[in-house]
């Protein structure tokens, strides 16, 4: 019997723990949630400067007068036309987005981010059209120029995902910009993108671009390393 009581014990205390772990993420999440708005600046520019931010960029003129603008951006070690080749191959059935695809393929994307450069998916052209899963947006390419600015729209007009690159001494500046006009401005409506597509955007676009960083910066590691011809 007192064994019994030992193991039984044992179990109670997991099970206490248990409930304590999703008490403390319940609370966690419910802070999250009550002070988003002092921390939603830098949701939605995350790791993008004041000038970034405010700049004019390719794909602007897209969707005119948005309901949200997005503008993120991370340093890359490597020269734009190391970046440009991520770029150009993103998609469902193509090289993927570089984020978590166990998220994207619940939402039906089919999604499977790759490690290498797809030679057959690199000459995008503009009109080229995207299917986002089966009940999803279609995106075509809207802006293509090599080394310099990748610009997606929707067919409905809504929605504009502008990528640019901009070198500098150290690399690359990889800025994302996304524009969005709310199919239904009601007050549920602009909640919902508010206190869930955005702080959601953020964790698959920062894990994004720490995805094209992180491919980049290894082409052009590989690149330096290839022996130059006589």
């Amino acid at each position: 019997m007192a064994r019994l009581d030992v193991r039984k014990g044992r179990g109670f205390r997991i099970v206490e723990a248990g409930a304590a772990a999703v008490g403390g993420l319940a609370v966690a999440g419910g802070v999250a949630l009550a002070t988003y708005p002092r921390w939603r600046p830098w949701c939605i520019t995350w790791g993008a400067t004041d000038d970034e931010v405010g700049s004019r960029l390719p794909g602007d003129d897209l969707v005119t007068d948005p309901d949200l603008v997005t503008t993120r951006a991370i340093s890359i070690a490597a020269p734009a036309d190391a970046v440009w080749p991520w770029l150009v191959q993103m998609g469902p059935d193509r090289g993927g987005v570089y984020t978590y695809d166990w998220i994207e393929n619940l939402l039906g994307l089919g999604v499977h981010s790759v490690d290498e450069v797809v030679p057959e998916f690199q000459n995008l052209q503009i009109g080229d059209a995207q299917h986002l899963g089966e009940s999803g947006p279609v995106v075509r390419a809207a802006v293509v120029h090599p080394d310099e600015a990748m610009v997606l729209e929707s067919d409905d007009g809504r929605w504009s995902w502008a990528f640019v690159l901009v070198e500098n001494d150290a690399g690359t500046r990889l800025i994302s910009r996304n524009r969005i006009t709310l199919p239904k401005d009601t007050a549920v409506t602009r909640w919902f993108y508010t206190y869930g597509m955005e702080p959601g955007s953020l964790i698959m676009e920062r894990k994004m671009l720490l995805g094209i960083k992180e491919r980049a910066e290894r082409l052009a590691g590989a690149r330096s390393s290839e022996p130059v011809a006589a």
